[in-house]
Formats: C-alpha cells, structure tokens, sequence
C-alpha cells in the first residue's frame, strides 16, 4: 500500500475521536438519538478544524446498518464507502469547481432519486460560499422543501458571503479552532504510534505554529519526521518553521519590563539574521504579555505557555510593573503589529515598536502622580542604554568621565482641589450668566468676625472697587445686591447688561472684590451673578449729531503753463516769439503732420 499522509491516515472515524469539538459531536449525537433530524446542516469553522470530517461521520451515523445510529462499526462496507469516497448515496462536491447554475441543476435533478443502500441521499458541499447567487437562487426552493429522503450538509469558512435565505434554512454548527494542548497530546500519541521520539516542548511548539487546525498540525509533523527522522526537539521545529523558542520570548520580554533597550534590539537583530519571521516574533511577544497581565489581574486563569525556569524572573519584574503599563505596552505593540501587516520592512516596524514600548514603561502618567501623592514610590524611569565610547583629540588628553549632577527631586506641589458651583438658578431667579469660585485665602489679623454680607457692605464693596480700579469699574452698571449665603454672595444685573457682567467676572475685579469683602466679613466669597429684569437697564448715551461739512471753497483757475526757460534761463522777449501764423506754416510742423497724417485744430 502507498504511504498516507499523517492527515489522512489519522482522520477521525467515528464521533469519539473529533477532538476539541464536544458541542458540534454532542448535539449531532443527541439529534441521531431522539429522531430529530434537520434537513440542512452548515458547518462553519476555520481550516482544518474537522468539517469535513464530521460531515463524513454523521454520513456514517446516518447509512450505516440498522441506522440511524451514533454506535456504528467504521470498518463495515457502507462506511468505508462513505469514508473513501465511493459511496453512491453520499454525493460529494466541491463548490468552488461546481458553482455554476448548470452544476446545481442536475444536482436538483439527482436528488429526486432514491438512495440505492441506505436510508439518506445526502449531498455534501464544501466551500459553499462559493456558489454564485444564481445558483444559490436555484438551489433554494429545492432546500427549503427536499424530498424525504435528502439531507444537505454544508461546510465553509466564510459564512458571510452566503445568502442570508440559505443560512435561514439551515441549522449552522460552529467549529472552533482547536486548542493548542489538545493539538499537541494528539501529535505525541501519533508520534508514539510511528516509533518518532517527539518531546512535549516540541508538539507545543508545533500546536502553536498550527493555530488551532489539527490538519496544519499533521501536515508539519509529518515534514518534521522527513526532516528529523525519528528525533524531533524543539530547536527542530523552530529552524524549519522560523519558530522563536519559549526562552527567547522569555528572554525578550524580560528585557523589555527590565527596560533595557540595547540587549532587546540586539536579541531582535541576532534573530533576523537566523531568519526568523518577524510577524512570529511579534506575535509570540503579545502572547506572553497577555499572559503576564492575565496572571497579575486573575492569577488562577493564567496559562502555563512560559518556561518554569523563567517565572521566578518574570515575576519580579511583574510585581514592580504597575497594571496600567503593561496594558498601555499590549496597545503599543498591537499598534506595532498593524503596521507591520502591510509593510514590506517588517523589522523596522519591529524594531520602533520595541522601542516605543520600553520607553512606555518609562514615562509618568497620571496614575503614577496618584501614588506619588499618596506616598508611594515612583516606578523606576531610566532606560538602560550603551555609554558612548570617548575618543580623545591629538595631543590631548582625555578628560576622566564625569558623572552627571543628580538635579534635586521636589516633592509635587498639591493639587487644589476647586469647589463645584451649582448653574441651577436660586429663588427663582434668570439662568446665570456665570459663577467665579474664590481661592482659599488666609485670615487677615485683626479683622471682624465672620458674618454674611449686606446690601451696605455691597455699596461699600463697589466705592472699593471704583477707588482702586477707576477704568476696569467704570464698566460696571446697575447692580442689585440678592443675597448673601454663607459665602455665596449673588449679585443681580439687568439681562443685556453685558458689560456689567463682563467687568464683574474679570480676574482684577474678583480680586478686588475678594480683598474688599474678606477686610468686611473675614470670609472668602464666590461671586455668583444671575439675570434679574428689575435692575434698571444700562443706559445708552446717544451719540451728539455730527458737525456740518464745511462749504468747500471753488477751486482757482489754471494758469497757463510757462514758456520753457531759455538757456540763460530768462523770458523771452515777445518780439522773438513766432506769430501764429508763422507757426502753423513752418516747414517742420507741415512735415510732421504729413509724416504722422495728423491735422492741427486751432482754439
């Protein structure tokens, strides 16, 4: 017999051995048992999760002798003609070689026959997704109301580009990516069965690579045997398929919460140039944080993907690395990750990442001014960074390094914290135009008792106020004094008296008015001024009427201009001067009017 693949050759049989699908196998196995049997089926999952494989048993369940029946022999002739393939009443297809019409009207047509061996003509599609609408319109009356004896299953990865009156149509099982442990005591059990030594470190390490499909995970151990023969460790793995080992991951993400920049970007550069992938490296580096923050925020739902010998190391640097830095380092490196999907220079995008991740752990942020506050230590800031070698000048001397001057640390100045004001309106009162809480102000010595203010005080407040601010004062209108509770004093205006509000909300008003109030009542005030139409209205000063224009005066007459001066720069005398007609007979000017066939006008 020729040589089957390991992903053929270990292809489930029956519904004991689909791993890492309990509720696709149980509902299927509970259906069988109560006769509860849908006429349509869609499996949806990623590749090699097992759809086809559970479409071919429940085919089994379904044909086999005495059947329908979940306990049925995979050996006897109408299950192995299922299995292989061959089986008259099982009709395969592929969708994406038979999506036109043509293809799904003789199907509808060979349905209408009986099955020769068993009790169901079942029509198997995989990669239905790729029908044409077409053909997805053909295959619908069919489906919705099949013969007795019909069972459609379907299979595809890409459940949103079907029809949404086929997906109502059918009952959808979804298969879920396999977990990597399952993944990997199946690949050691296979490896056991095959006489190949296959170390646990090793099938994590493929299971990982797999990303949740058992095929994928077959296809590389069955590479690894040729490549390896009957030994396989996980450096094996991690050279054939650019695999970053546990302990580098380790390695790189203790340097990382370590901050030292240097040793990380040089362990990122020896693996470039060992040729492995980037995207990978990445990849595995997110895992791991994950996994850091998982066991710091709920320590019992941690994973065990991280070597042993590497815990006690990244615990302690997780103990001094506070929740919100690792969370903010997940957003850095997935940010990271994005950007590397569609770059061609994937280890540049790497590369800023890391560094943009260490120097997140690195910077203060709000919560770290919290604990600083509270008397908690902040977390250590300086990045480890390689010293610069010192290259002395000829003839010079080279100076010995001087360490640099530590500046001195200041305790952060505390934070004040302001009063909340109210915008509700009191008594009654117009929405407000605006409140201005005072500061905390020291008593002055000597000065009365505490008590609320008055509409005298207020007067007195104001002839204060006009005394040391003239100009900013002579801005403010009518004013009404409301009230006076226990230092919120409010102060009525008339509604477009806008001025007046703008000069009482100033900052050199407010302090006025805080000085003047506190040497009255000893208390601080807030300052609330509200709308109020019986304070009479700014007066408007109506402008005086614009002088006359004055009468301009009649221009005077033009003079003639004067003659040219001569070279002695005198008159010259009128019997020198050319008559008229002397000049409108002189040979030069009739040349010039023939010249430029011009005509002289006289005035």
């Amino acid at each position: 017999m020729s040589y089957q693949v390991f992903a053929r050759k270990y292809r489930p049989r029956t519904f004991k051995d689909v791993l890492g699908q309990d509720h696709v196998v149980r509902t299927l196995c509970n259906a069988i048992e109560q006769k509860r049997l849908a006429h349509a089926y869609l499996f949806v999952g990623p590749r090699g999760t097992g759809k086809t494989s559970t479409a071919r048993i429940f085919a089994k369940a379904l044909n086999c002798t005495g059947g329908p029946s979940i306990d049925f022999d995979p050996d006897e002739d109408v299950c192995r003609e299922i299995a292989e393939g061959r089986s008259l009443d099982v009709l395969e297809i592929d969708g994406a070689s038979n999506r036109g019409i043509d293809n799904i009207r003789d199907l509808r047509d060979n349905v209408q026959f009986a099955p020769t061996r068993g009790q169901y003509r079942i029509i198997y599609i995989d990669e239905v997704h790729m029908l044409t609408k077409e053909s997805f319109n053909a295959l619908l009356k069919t489906l919705e109301e099949p013969p007795p004896h019909v069972m459609f299953i379907f299979a595809t990865t890409e459940p949103h580009k079907i029809l949404p009156t086929i997906l109502s149509r059918c009952q959808r099982f979804d298969l879920r990516p396999i977990p990597a442990d399952i993944i990997a005591h199946h690949l050691v059990n296979i490896a056991a069965n095959e006489g190949v030594s296959l170390s646990e470190a090793a099938a994590f390490a493929i299971a990982r690579v797999a990303d949740g499909g058992m095929r994928d995970a077959q296809s590389m151990l069955d590479q690894l045997v040729s490549f390896c023969g009957n030994n396989i460790s996980e450096q094996n793995v991690n050279d054939i398929f650019g695999v970053t080992s546990r302990d580098t991951v380790a390695r790189a993400l203790a340097y990382m919460l370590d901050r030292q920049l240097p040793s990380l970007l040089h362990l990122v550069h020896e693996l470039a140039e060992a040729g492995r992938d980037m995207g990978q490296l990445l990849s595995e580096l997110m895992g791991a944080v994950r996994e850091l923050l998982v066991s710091k925020v709920a320590p019992d739902e941690a994973g065990n993907s991280l070597p042993a010998d590497w815990r006690e190391t990244l615990n302690t640097l997780l103990s001094r690395t506070p929740t919100d830095k690792i969370i903010r380092l997940m957003e850095v490196l997935s940010t990271a990750e994005e950007h590397m999907r569609w770059s061609t220079n994937k280890r540049l995008h790497l590369e800023m990442g890391l560094i943009q991740a260490v120097h997140s752990l690195a910077e203060a942020n709000v919560s770290d001014i919290i604990r600083a506050l509270a008397g908690a230590p902040l977390p250590e800031t300086p990045i480890a960074t390689e010293p610069l070698p010192v290259v002395p000048m000829p003839g010079v001397p080279a100076a010995a390094p001087v360490a640099p001057a530590q500046p001195p640390i200041s305790e952060p100045a505390p934070i004040m914290a302001q009063e909340a004001v109210s915008l509700e309106p009191i008594d009654d009162q117009p929405p407000l135009f605006g409140d201005m809480p005072a500061p905390d102000m020291p008593p002055q010595p000597d000065t009365p008792a505490e008590r609320n203010l008055s509409p005298e005080d207020w007067e007195s407040i104001m002839e204060s106020v006009r005394a040391k601010a003239p100009l900013k004062a002579a801005m403010i209108g009518n004013t009404l004094f409301v009230s006076d509770d226990d230092g919120i004093v409010i102060i009525g205006i008339h509604p477009e008296d806008i001025n007046t509000r703008d000069a009482l909300l100033s900052e050199t008003i407010m302090d006025l008015v805080r000085e003047a109030a506190q040497a009255l009542c000893s208390r601080r005030i807030t300052l609330r001024v509200v709308a109020d139409a019986s304070v009479p209205p700014p007066v408007v000063e109506e402008m005086p009427p614009p002088p006359p224009m004055p009468t301009p005066a009649p221009k005077p007459a033009k003079k003639a201009p004067a003659p040219a001066p001569a070279e002695e720069k005198q008159a010259a005398p009128t019997s020198l001067r050319p008559s008229e007609e002397e000049f409108y007979n002189d040979p030069l000017i009739e040349l010039a009017l023939k010249e430029f066939h011009a005509t002289l006008i006289k005035n």
